[in-house]
């Protein structure tokens, strides 16, 4: 049965690829929000709904002047009619003119008096203070303060995993509490317990004031648990302290895995609305129901974020930063100061936000109950961050509220004392001792920040950001027995010709070298390694859209845009390029960035080689769900058990923003071409999706490898610790002779076979049951297919080996009953999709795959070198393979770190 409504043009699929995804008359003409843009390439508000919104703040200021605080308080997302976000999902980059680095000599204004105190206070040093002074130097306001004994909750509980230590789980609780100053009255005392026991296994934990002002205290508790021989549930409160709802539980819950057992994940991003997204229209955050009911079920042991937990965009139209967006001028708004004033408006904004949002249901009961790992995107700060020219990204007001996004990250997100200061003009310069920001005794005045606390679980950038004064805060963390985790901050140091330096990612090769090396030589080695990054890496190029908007026609449209409007909102509010391309150039597919992608994959698979290690990526960012891979070159006859390039990446997007239109999902279907890394690895998205959510059309027939709905994933392993039981092969199916136990190690001795994609090997040993198999149900959406029938197949875009065979909603991995219960070590990864957004209790369709466990003991390719910042390919979309000419990757070009088939030496690959 067809799921799909014939397109307007039959004779092109994607005729609605440039209409509005308002043409549909589904809203009423009357209904449509008045200040909605027209323009169809834009993911901002319209200019007609910024002006409204400066309009409503002024009114506010002039409504509040004379009395009351002058702070900007953080709201939710204006209603906006549904506009085409073609912005947000394409994929690729800017190109601009001269970029070189100038000099910059911030503005500052030092402020002598105060600054030993200052430095005193950050130091854990005793100094007597005046209680009745704010942190602005005014007068304390008892209204603003709230209860004055500080044992109100204003935000929390949030919890985080932290790392494991031998059998010792580690975690940590974040509460946020009204009031504060440079002393607490007391220190609240966490109470941990195992579910149903008696007080007398009641574990007091005591708070740690991570961070106080007039405002508000940050209190972090640290957890630790015993592991034992099965899952254990635990209890935690903090009797000393009361909330201000009624409603909410005062004892919170998690579990913890056996000792034996990995733990289960839960993935997820983009959680938020876009400024100018109509919530009710999308129902709020509503597959955090869906995901509480299936942690209900069978509990999420960690919750794993890959960036964009809140959306701070608000803060340039309804916020302090309405007035510098409104300029016309790019240059003017690149010299606009970012003085005290503006820095603690800008402060308050960020706090109240994340109050706002991490106290916000349902999403806030998962913060009690989930234990966290979070990287962040540029949403945690503001829209681009990073991706925009290098001047620009320099000016104060950047600078400044990449400062202040990245304090409280480290306190909502990580549970870490923020840096003493945060970037203004009126900044006192830094010492030499203090490096980074340095202390300012303006935002220090009856203020408490710890000292810097350092953790085991963390990767630390050797040198601060180019435009966050901070290290980049990387995470290694062991997730149960078998699974590793390594999370990239790859916002921190970003620009828009490198996201990581160099260093930092020898810093964390270096250290997963360590752990993987411990672990074997323990005699528990990790089978599977999970890394995290922020935006896809595996993912169709969109080349073609990169050269027009970099190409010199733009320069006049440019310029009449910043003289007479011309173009409107198709040029950004902040340097005044083509708009769409701060988000084009975030892509590690972008143009700029696809030589160090291309080295960081070589790397990567250098790892798997060398400790026979399975590594799944994680990714977010653009509002689809999909799954792409690398693999080795069909022509290798390499099966995927021995693959070590073989590894996915997982892309789940968003949990509450709204998706791309259809028309923009179709789009990138079309452009998943099988491209080449080099000689020996290729790349293209696979097929997982047999059909639509529910009865719903989505997409085009012809699209099965971009889903644009809301999303979230799960991902279990297939311990072998579990009993043998029907439906536990990696297609669902019963194992039987015809679908043999995973292969031994894969030994260059025994090389591949000229008539299969199975290696021979020596007497006596098994077939082996990866093949590259068809799937018939990704043939047509419309039939089933039957998971033992494998032929070679030509289509890598079709299943490369069993765990992808019948992939989708009728795979294993997809049904909750035999989800994470097979036993070949194998990962079932399923995504969850929202069926209808108009449904408050976020109801969703999974579709799964298996990930197999990698074996491999054949020769370790030789270990590459990360390329310097700032280089870039020249070659065009499609020539990804470092196998090149200038190959900088794991070995020279042409070098083959294992027995070639017969007749593949000399092989040309066509570039796409």
């Amino acid at each position: 049965m067809s799921r799909r409504t014939a397109p307007s043009h039959p004779n092109d699929p994607d005729a609605d690829l440039f209409r509005d995804d308002d043409d549909d008359g589904a809203v009423d003409p009357s209904q449509k929000n008045p200040y909605a843009s027209s323009g169809r390439w834009r993911h901002q508000e319209s200019s007609a709904y910024a002006k409204h919104a400066r309009q409503q703040a002024q009114q506010q200021q002039q409504q509040q002047h004379g009395g009351g605080s002058g702070h900007a308080v953080a709201r939710d997302a204006d209603s906006h009619a549904r506009v085409n976000d073609l912005a947000d999902f394409l994929n690729t980059s800017r190109i601009s003119p001269n970029e070189a680095d100038r000099p910059t000599t911030p503005r500052y204004k030092p402020v002598v008096e105060g600054a030993a105190e200052a430095r005193q206070v950050v130091n854990g040093e005793d100094v007597d203070g005046d209680p009745h002074l704010t942190q602005f130097g005014g007068t304390k306001n008892d209204d603003d303060l709230g209860p004055p004994d500080g044992k109100e909750i204003a935000c929390g509980p949030l919890i985080n995993y932290r790392r494991m230590e031998g059998d010792q789980w580690i975690g940590s609780v974040l509460v946020v509490t009204r009031g504060g100053g440079r002393t607490q009255p007391f220190t609240p005392t966490l109470i941990l317990r195992r579910a149903g026991s008696g007080k007398a296994e009641e574990k007091p934990c005591e708070a740690i004031c991570l961070y106080s002002d007039s405002r508000n205290t940050f209190w972090r508790f640290d957890l630790t648990v015993t592991m034992e021989e099965t899952e254990t549930k635990w209890e935690y409160e903090v009797p000393d302290l009361r909330f201000l709802s009624k409603t909410k539980p005062r004892v919170n819950s998690l579990f913890v895995p056996a000792i034996t057992e990995s733990m289960r994940i839960m993935f997820h991003s983009c959680n938020g609305f876009s400024v100018g997204t109509d919530i009710d229209a999308w129902s709020g955050a509503a597959l955090w129901n869906d995901v509480m009911g299936r942690h209900k079920d069978s509990p999420f042991h960690v919750m794993i974020g890959g960036g964009d937990q809140i959306y701070n965009d608000g803060i340039r139209v309804h916020g302090p930063l309405s007035e510098w967006t409104s300029i016309g001028n790019p240059k003017k708004r690149e010299r606009y100061p970012f003085p005290e004033t503006l820095r603690a408006s800008c402060d308050e904004y960020y706090l109240n936000n994340y109050i706002r949002w991490y106290s916000t249901e349902p999403f806030a009961a998962a913060n009690g109950q989930i234990p966290q790992l979070n990287i962040w995107d540029d949403h945690d700060i503001i829209d681009g961050f990073g991706s925009y020219v290098n001047d620009f990204m320099k000016c104060d007001v950047f600078r400044g509220i990449g400062g202040l996004a990245h304090k409280y990250y480290m306190l909502f997100q990580h549970h870490l004392p923020p840096p003493p200061s945060t970037y203004s003009s009126d900044s006192v310069p830094a010492t030499e001792l203090e490096g980074g920001q340095g202390v300012d005794p303006n935002q220090m005045v009856n203020t408490y920040v710890h000292p810097k606390i350092t953790e085991s679980g963390y990767i630390i950038g050797s040198q601060h950001g180019p435009y966050v004064a901070e290290h980049s805060h990387n995470m290694f963390a062991k997730l149960g027995a078998r699974i590793a985790f390594v999370g990239i901050d790859a916002r921190t140091e970003r620009t828009r010709h490198q996201v990581n330096y160099p260093e930092t990612y020898d810093q964390i090769f270096d250290r997963s070298r360590q752990e993987l090396s411990a672990a074997a030589d323990s005699g528990n080695p990790f089978k599977h390694l999970i890394l995290l990054l922020g935006v896809p890496i595996a993912y169709p190029r969109l080349t073609w859209l990169e050269n027009v908007f970099s190409s010199p026609i733009m320069g006049p449209m440019k310029f009449l845009n910043r003289r007479m409007g011309f173009g409107g909102s198709f040029f950004n509010s902040f340097d005044g390029s083509v708009d769409l391309l701060d988000d084009l150039d975030d892509h590690y597919t972008a143009r700029t960035h696809k030589k160090e992608r291309n080295h960081f994959i070589e790397r990567l698979q250098g790892l798997c080689a060398e400790f026979s290690v399975r590594i799944t990526i994680l990714s977010g960012d653009v509002h689809l769900a999909a799954l792409g891979r690398f693999y080795s070159n069909p022509k290798l006859k390499i099966p995927v058990e021995n693959d070590y390039r073989y590894m996915a990446n997982v892309v789940s997007s968003a949990i509450v923003n709204k998706p791309p239109p259809a028309a923009v999902a179709n789009l990138l279907s079309r452009r998943n071409k099988v491209h080449h890394l080099n000689k020996q690895t290729d790349e293209t998205l696979f097929k997982l999706f047999d059909k639509d959510p529910g009865e719903s059309n989505k997409t085009a027939n012809h699209n099965q490898v971009t889903m644009p709905s809301r999303n979230y994933a799960m991902i279990t392993e297939n311990s072998p610790n579990n009993a043998s039981t029907p439906g536990s092969g990696p297609g669902g199916e019963e194992r039987s002779d015809h679908l043999a136990p995973p292969q031994p190690p894969f030994n260059p001795e025994y090389p591949p076979s000229e008539h299969g994609s199975s290696p021979s090997r020596p007497p006596g040993s098994s077939a082996g049951h990866s093949v590259r198999s068809t799937n018939n149900h990704n043939n047509s959406k419309d039939k089933s297919s039957d998971p033992r029938q494998s032929t070679h197949n030509k289509d890598p875009r079709l299943p490369l080996h069993s765990g992808e065979v019948n992939a989708g909603t009728k795979h294993k991995a997809a049904n909750p009953a035999t989800h994470g219960k097979g036993h070949d070590g194998g990962l079932d990864v399923c995504i969850n999709v929202e069926i209808d957004q108009h449904d408050r209790q976020g109801k969703t369709e999974p579709y799964g795959l298996t990930i197999p466990a990698l074996s491999y003991n054949g020769p370790r390719p030789p270990t590459a070198v990360a390329p310097p910042p700032g280089t870039s390919s020249s070659s065009s979309e499609g020539s990804d393979g470092a196998g090149a000419a200038g190959h900088g990757g794991i070995g020279p070009a042409g070098h083959h770190d294992e027995p070639m088939p017969p007749h593949s030496h000399g092989l040309h690959h066509h570039r796409r």
